[in-house]
């Protein structure tokens, strides 16, 4: 099932992949969820964000190409 995130006045993409999911290595797994606001760097209040699944564990220690 699905959770979901209702923002807050200038939440990012990143914030609240760190937040919620544990790491901003999940942004992109994010973004992806929600194609609707790709367009959106700065979120207003009130917008509600599905959270996905995590399929893959990320590590914040290992460069890109490493993990």
């Amino acid at each position: 099932m699905s959770r979901g995130y209702q923002t807050v006045q200038g939440d990012t993409w990143d914030g609240i992949a760190h937040k919620m999911l544990g790491s901003t290595g999940y942004t992109d797994q994010l973004i992806r969820a929600n194609l609707e606001h790709v367009g959106t760097l700065l979120f207003p209040a009130g917008i509600t964000l599905r959270l996905p699944e995590i399929t893959e564990k990320t590590s914040d220690d290992l460069p890109p190409w490493k993990r």
